[in-house]
């Protein structure tokens, strides 16, 4: 029997998530990122599975990784945004709600 690729990771986690099945792709998606750990778009995935399937602390910690590699990543600033949000850290929350803003993305905040 083969290892799967990395890239067949990602895919049956997207997979998954799009079937939305978070917790079952967070499973896969974590294998994917031990085979490679600076894939920021596999820790993405990750951190959207983590945060709808409610590991939001798991969820912070994908998504800032991803902000820690390319701090220009909107997105990730507001699914950081979200997720301070979710563990109660209003200031945390309220700083990358502004920096997705600022960054372009549309949150629909104000």
């Amino acid at each position: 029997m083969s290892a799967e690729s990395t890239y067949d990771l990602f895919q049956r986690g997207m997979s998954l998530l799009e079937s939305r099945n978070p917790a079952q792709a967070a499973v896969v998606l974590r294998r994917a990122v031990r085979l490679e750990p600076d894939k920021t778009s596999i820790r993405e995935a990750l951190g959207r599975a983590c945060f709808d399937s409610g590991s939001y602390h798991e969820a912070w910690e994908q998504f800032r990784h991803v902000v820690e590699r390319y701090p220009t990543n909107s997105y990730a600033h507001y699914c950081l945004a979200r997720s301070a949000e979710k563990l109660d850290d209003a200031l945390l929350s309220r700083r990358h709600f502004r920096l997705a803003g600022e960054l372009g993305y549309e949150t629909g905040r104000r």
